[in-house]
């Protein structure tokens, strides 16, 4: 059945919740787990479903993102499998910007009308997760669905976050509401005894789609509405089938640095909610890094990517990212550094270190906790980052702080002695 879809992943908006790492990248192409970028975990979610044909859209910061996709995902020439960035664009029907997620897909219908397709996959960019998209489109089809929304249980305490879907007994939805704060009890719906158990009773949306084509062109041409989950679904729940397609497994959304951190530091645990080992891994850019070194140094919990130098004293449940360079006798703890683009060459490093200037990567006697480093970062020797009291949110010239995590942002400079 995948041969008859076509899967759109929305790269959101201007990303601002996971500023400073949106400064100069789209919120897809931002770096996970020390080598890939958000955008390829739909994406192979995608391939391990069968889908092959996947447009990308975007419309802030996204060079960084169009080169990463054209450097990564290359099909057969006898194949029609591709994934194309779809980036906002003036036509002669429209010159405004995407103004949320159905205005997006209205916008970049022209583009799917050249394929033969029958259902639309509509995803989020910015969520962790590792889902068969093929099980959820024979659902659809099995249960005659014009529509059909991923959904997973969630507990009274996350109700508020999120939009919450009432079934009836053949999964079918029967009503929608968009994070209640209050009065909710009545929303809760069938699970498997395994969620019942955990009080996990109440089914979010968790901004995944599948419409039929015709339904899909019908909702979103001749009309203003611009939103999925705050307009097309809840008005086509009493007119149209929407299905709700339970998935019990690991999922969140990393749209804010607090759930970006935790998501990336979690897959250091002895057994990862998310798996990076298991048959369904994910696809990215093959660099052809050389293997990492490492002298001297005590690993605990860390994830150390390709291409990196390392000295270190000691690294505590964090994720190094590819090209790294840490100095002697540097401790890193509960940290992600995203690692570098390129080498400094022996010449360009000689000649920083003559005027005592930090050469890219982290330098010697460092000592940095609870935060994140983005990349081609030049932090100096004896800096300290987040080791003292818990430091005040707030937006300065090299960093930010956002409860509790420091991120260093993209290209700082760190002198030598820093205290932060």
């Amino acid at each position: 059945m995948t041969s008859k879809v076509i899967s759109i992943v929305l790269g959101g908006g201007q990303g601002s919740r996971l500023s400073p790492l949106t400064a100069t990248r789209s919120k897809p192409a931002v770096p996970i787990a020390g080598k890939y970028r958000l955008v390829d975990i739909p994406i192979s979610n995608c391939l391990h479903s069968g889908i092959t044909r996947i447009y990308v859209l975007t419309q802030f910061n996204s060079a960084s993102l169009n080169k990463h996709i054209k450097n990564t995902y290359h099909f057969s020439s006898f194949s029609d499998a591709f994934v194309d960035i779809l980036a906002a664009e003036q036509t002669p029907t429209s010159g405004a910007w995407f103004q949320g997620t159905a205005d997006a897909v209205r916008q970049s219908l022209h583009h799917l009308a050249v394929h033969e397709f029958e259902y639309v996959l509509i995803l989020s960019g910015d969520q962790l997760y590792q889902m068969d998209f093929d099980d959820m489109i024979s659902k659809h089809i099995d249960a005659g669905a014009e529509i059909s929304i991923a959904t997973i249980p969630v507990d009274a305490a996350d109700v508020p976050g999120f939009g919450i879907l009432k079934t009836d007994s053949n999964s079918m939805v029967t009503a929608f509401i968009e994070k209640p704060k209050s009065n909710f009890e009545s929303w809760a719906s069938e699970v498997s005894d395994e969620m019942q158990a955990e009080g996990r009773v109440y089914l979010a949306s968790m901004g995944i789609y599948i419409f039929n084509r015709k339904l899909l062109y019908e909702l979103l041409e001749g009309n203003d509405r611009t939103d999925f989950g705050k307009e097309i679904i809840p008005q086509s729940i009493t007119d149209h089938k929407v299905l709700s397609y339970q998935y019990e497994g690991y999922w969140t959304d990393i749209g804010t640095i607090p759930s970006f951190f935790d998501a990336n530091l979690g897959l250091t645990d002895e057994i990862p909610k998310f798996n990076l080992f298991g048959e369904n891994h994910i696809f990215t850019r093959a660099r052809m890094l050389p293997p990492s070194k490492i002298s001297g140094t005590l690993l605990n919990k860390s994830i150390v990517a390709d291409g990196c130098i390392i000295q270190a004293k000691e690294i505590t449940r964090s994720i190094i990212g590819i090209r790294t360079r840490i100095g002697v006798e540097t401790s890193i703890e509960n940290c992600y550094v995203m690692g570098s683009d390129n080498y400094q060459t022996l010449e360009q490093i000689a000649e920083l270190k003559l005027t005592k200037s930090p050469i890219m990567g982290i330098g010697d006697r460092c000592k940095i906790k609870n935060a994140i480093i983005d990349k081609n970062t030049y932090i100096g020797d004896d800096v300290s980052i987040n080791c003292g009291d818990l430091l005040p949110d707030g937006d300065y010239d090299t960093h930010t702080v956002q409860d509790g995590i420091v991120v260093v942002k993209k290209r700082a400079i760190i002198p030598n002695g820093t205290i932060i």
